[in-house]
This record gives C-alpha cells, structure tokens and sequence, in this order.
C-alpha cells in the first residue's frame, strides 16, 4: 500500500508539475474524471499528449490567461487576428526606421557646410599696447583686453585677434621676439594670458594671435648660440663670408632689407655675415634646416595647448631664399649699383615665395590639424603677405586637395588713401576674380601698420566702409578702435579714460556698427548668397546678395563721391518703384520707402534695401560673368532647411 501511495502521490505532482498556472486551473474537471491512480489515462506520458499533443486541446471556449505556459501561447499567437496586427506592427516599425535612415542620409547629402566660427561673424584685431592700460604703466596689456570683454560682446564679433605679445625688444613694432615662449612683461604673466583665453571662450568667443616664424631677435638664445657655432644652432640662421675692414663691410650679393640698405650684417663674434629681411636686430631663421622646421612646430604645439584657437602667420613670404647667391635684378637697369638703396629699386625674385615655401605653411597647417579633431575647436590658420600681388596672395589658399591657410589676409581697402567707388571696385572684383572657387574672402579696412581709417578718408567714410564690409561675402576683421572712427593718435594723457559715449548716441558710428554686425549675423543673403555688382564709378558702388530660394534681394548703394543722384530702374528692369530701406548711414531713413527712379545720396551716404523678385540676377546671362558664391547653398522654405544641390 505504501508503494502505491507513493507512486499516486509521484503521479499527481507531475501531472500539477505539467499544469503549473500560478494558481489558476485551465478545467478542473479533467483531475476529478481521471481519479484511478492505476489508469492508463493517469501517467505523466499520458497527460502530456492529452495536453500538448498534436490535435492540442479544444481552445474553442478558452481565452489567453495570465500565467499560460509557452507552448499554449504559441497556440494562441499563431492565430491570424493576433499574427496580423504583430506583423503589421513590426514592418512598419522597419519602414519607419528605414525611412528616418533614408532621410537622415539625404538631408547630409543635400545639406551644405556648416559655416566655421572663422567665417560666421567678425574679428576683431587688437595691437594689445595701445589698447587698455590696466595697471597705469603707460602700456596696454593683457589684463585690460579681459576688462574690455564685455564691450567687445556688444559688437557681435566672434573671434578677437591680439597680435604680437611676446618677449621682444621695442624694435620693428615688437616683432624682434626673443622668446616665443614668453609674455613680455609689460604686457603681463602667463598666467595673465591663461586667464584671458578662459575669460574669451566663456563669453563664446575665440582667439587667434599673431605669429612671425620669420625671423628673431638678434638677443633671442638661439642667436647667441649660433653665433657661437654651438652644437645643431650653428646653422640655425643664414651665414655668409663677407668682407670687414676698417669699418666697412663688403656683403656677398646686392640684396636689400625692407627698410633700406644691404640685407647682410657683419658679426664680430662669428667673423660672418647673417641675413636680415628686416632690421639688423631681427636675423632671419634658416628654414632649409630641418631643426629650425621642428622648432617652429613645437612653438605651435605650445600655444595650441594653451587653448589657442588659430594664428595669423606674418611675413610669410620671406620664409625662404635662394640657395645661391646671385644678385637681383635692379628696376632701373642705368641704376648706378652701388646707389641701389631702396628695397623697391630691386626685383626680389631670389628672396621672396622661393619654391619650397608653401610646403612650409602646409606643414604648419598640418601640424594645426592635429589639435582640431576635437569637435568644435578647428585651428585657424591665416596668412599675411604684404605687398604681394593678388595672383601670389591667391596661392597661399593652397590647391584643391591641399589645406594651406584658411584666407590669406586681405588689406588691399586698408591702402586705399583717398575715396573713390572705382578703386573699391578694383579691389573687390580683383579678389573675388582671381579667388579659388569654394575659398572664402576677408575684407580688412584697418590694422597696426596702416593709418586709421579716419585719418586716410575721412569721417565721413567711416559708416559707408562698414557698411561696405559686412556686406560683401566673407569675414570682415576690424582693427580695434574703427567702429567708433577712432583717429591717428601721437599722444595720450596716461591719466585719461576713453569709454565709448557712442553707445547712447542713437545716430552713431557705433550704433551702427552693431547694427551692421547683428544684421551680418542673422541675413542669410549675406552670410550664403550670391554677390552680383551692377554698377561702379568714380562716385558709387552698387551690388546685390540674394540666395536661390528665396525671393528677396538686397541691395547695397554706397556712394564715395560727391552728392549723386542714381536711377536703379535703369540697372535693374524688374526692381519695384519703391523699395524699402533696411538700413542706412543715417538712421533717420531706415524703414522708410524709396523711388527707385532717382535716389540721392551724399557724399559717404550708404543704403541697404530690400525688394522682392523672382528673378534673380545671378539667373540671368547678362549678369552670369558679375556674380560670385563663396559657399552655395539653397533655401527651402517648406522645411525651412538649406540645402546645396541648387
């Protein structure tokens, strides 16, 4: 009997053991019917067939219940009102997904490049000793850059430049470096100098400094030991035997500094002559020494890791000179040699962008490379040439699949002495004729080593050359101080302060200025559009920025001359009567309406206005060969998106 019971009582556990529901009994009437422990019906084989076998169990009353083992869902979910709706579900989740990958594939595809901080709004440059004395020393210096931020935030720039800070002697405007490590004294600390780049990039802004690779001073430690023909330094600059008695030395070829006289200047110590492009305290670097090269890179590499947005490398194109030492060829062949004094009396074709001395910039755009794979902190890198022609400055934006720089600086409207619509034309359609396709433009109309604005012009141009920058495509950059018409100025009273009263002046140089510089930033006419030039004389300057897409034009009259009276029907067929003018050089005009028949303007009076049209000039033949995109890009107003395959 007990071996009975036991296996009554094993029977029952694994039929419950086959039926496990939480509590919930699918038919109670199956166990009471099936009762005989000895029955056929009652063994655990037998039990599981009945349940799971393949007919499977009658489910014609039963519905799905919480709890169910698996094999009863499978027979549930295989039935088509549950199936149908599960698949339905998952392929248009697939679709979906699919969908948003096809779009998300396309929307990059068609979409143009984003804009880089470089390109999306003004610089500001800054020749840091004249700027703001924080410690009354009669010095600017970097402690009164920071105290000046907030100001600079009002201008709506992105990007300020300070150009050259480091340890120097006062000759050549600081550019004779003796350490390019350091920060001069009277310009502060470097812990000063950290704390402005936390200070610049917590306003949002970036920073970019000046660097001249060139040369050094001749009190630079390099100098010293290379005068010395101490270890790798010994050729570390460019040494020639020359001739020294009685005083006078007789150099090895006829070339000329910049400032005047023989390139070449007799050492005492070393019994050679060294070089010099520039004064005889600044010792050119000998850049066919690959040491010289790997230095360079590493001063880079420093300042980058100080948090350094970009440079602006000066005086490249004296990098390099011939390795031979042949004479240049004199302008004026009858010249006397001997009388050949002056640096524009000689073709400089031995001592100026000598092959080899683009491969030296893309080395150190490569180096920068390496620091702007961080996502946003791309390194700018823009060149200065002076008194190259166009064509040679257009080389330095480098070939089509080599990076060189960024722009070349661009100061030809920082020349221009006297006002005059037709040499702004020239220098406008000189740049963008001869641009790279794809490159982007810059526009500077000031700096250290140009007279002020105002000086040159005029006040009265001060407005209009803004206005004219800030328009054209591209980035304008504005030596500090132009956007109020700051003057020459010989000397200041160490005890005054100069605070902009412009900012409650409702009619402004600086008012408009801001005004200028919030438009430059928010118009997608000027930061993406086509630039098409109509007219220009020896009085006014007339162009458009329109974008494909949109049916709104702008459209620039500067005048530079004396008082002109325009008719725009005449340049433009389809241009409404009355037009309305978004902004102008006097504030009392802005939002008012025009007559395109005849619009009078002022001497050094500007206007933008603002019309509607479908048909955009850069569409039309007679316009195609006056239109120029620095970055194409298209406008949907559907989905309000820009986009590139116009």
């Amino acid at each position: 009997m007990a071996e009975e019971k036991s296996t009554s009582v094993s029977i029952g556990m694994s039929m419950k053991g086959g039926r496990t529901n939480n509590g919930f009994v699918q038919n109670e009437d199956t166990l009471e019917r099936n009762s005989d422990p000895g029955s056929p019906e009652h063994s655990p084989q037998h039990d599981t067939v009945d349940v799971l076998g393949p007919a499977g169990p009658d489910l014609k009353d039963v519905r799905p219940y919480a709890g169910m083992p698996k094999e009863v869902l499978f027979l549930f979910s295989g039935q088509a009102h549950y199936r149908v709706p599960r698949e339905v579900l998952f392929w248009l989740t697939v679709a979906s997904v699919l969908v948003l990958i096809g779009a998300t594939i396309a929307i990059i595809a068609i979409s143009p490049k984003c804009l880089d901080w470089w390109q999306a709004g003004p610089m500001y440059q800054i020749y840091p000793r004249s700027f703001k004395d924080s410690d009354k020393d009669g010095n600017g210096d970097l402690k009164g850059i920071q105290d000046k931020l907030d100001y600079i935030a009002t201008l709506n720039v992105k990007t300020v430049w300070i150009t050259s800070f480091y340890k120097s002697s006062l000759k050549d405007f600081r550019h004779a470096i003796e350490d390019f490590r350091e920060i001069d004294p009277i310009f502060g600390t470097m812990e000063d100098f950290e704390n402005l780049v936390a200070a610049i990039h917590d306003k949002g802004l970036k920073l970019i400094i000046d660097f001249i690779p060139n040369h050094t001073s001749d009190k630079h430690a390099w100098f010293q030991w290379s005068r010395t023909r101490t270890g790798k330094y010994t050729d570390y600059y460019i040494w020639h035997d020359c001739t020294h008695k009685n005083g006078t030395t007789t150099p090895p070829n006829n070339w000329l500094s910049v400032y005047g006289n023989s390139s070449w200047h007799f050492d005492g110590v070393r019994n050679q002559c060294y070089f010099h492009q520039f004064t005889k305290e600044q010792p050119d670097l000998n850049f066919r020494n690959p040491d010289v090269q790997e230095e360079i890179k590493e001063i880079i590499q420093f300042w980058l890791s100080k948090g350094v947005d970009g440079f602006s490398f000066d005086a490249v194109q004296f990098l390099l000179e011939a390795k031979h030492l042949r004479d240049e060829a004199q302008v004026n062949k009858t010249q006397i040699p001997d009388m050949v004094t002056h640096y524009s009396e000689l073709y400089h074709d031995f001592t100026t962008t000598q092959v080899g001395m683009h491969d030296l910039i893309r080395s150190f755009r490569q180096t920068m490379d390496q620091y702007s794979r961080e996502p946003g902190r791309y390194r700018f890198l823009g060149t200065e040439a002076h008194g190259e022609s166009v064509a040679k400055t257009m080389m330095y934006y480098g070939l089509p699949f080599i990076q060189e720089a960024n722009f070349p600086l661009n100061s030809y409207l920082s020349k221009l002495d006297t006002p005059s619509g037709n040499r702004v034309f020239e220098v406008i359609t000189s740049w963008m004729e001869n641009m790279p396709e794809g490159k982007w433009p810059n526009w500077m109309i000031g700096g250290p080593d140009n007279a002020r604005l105002t000086s040159r012009l005029g006040e009265k141009y001060v407005n209009i050359m803004h206005m004219l920058i800030f328009t054209l495509p591209g980035t304008p950059i504005t030596y500090y101080g132009e956007e109020i018409g700051m003057r020459n100025l010989l000397a200041t009273n160490l005890n005054e302060t100069y605070d902009a009263v412009q900012k409650t002046q409702p009619r402004s140089a600086l008012k408009l200025y801001q005004e200028l510089s919030l438009l430059h930033a928010n118009e997608l006419l000027l930061s993406r559009g086509w630039f098409c030039y109509l007219r220009s004389d020896n009085h006014s300057v007339v162009y458009t920025r329109e974008l494909d897409g949109t049916d709104r034009v702008l459209l620039m009259v500067l005048n530079f001359g004396e008082l002109s009276v325009l008719n725009l029907k005449e340049m433009i067929s389809n241009i409404p009567t009355r037009v309305r003018i978004k902004l102008s050089t006097n504030s009392a005009y802005k939002g008012r309406e025009i007559d395109t028949h005849a619009i009078t303007l002022d001497k050094g009076e500007g206007l933008i206005l603002e019309y509607n049209t479908k048909n955009l000039l850069h569409h039309q033949t007679a316009f195609r060969d006056r239109c120029f995109v620095s970055n194409r890009a298209c406008y949907s107003s559907a989905l309000n998106i820009l986009y590139n395959s116009c």
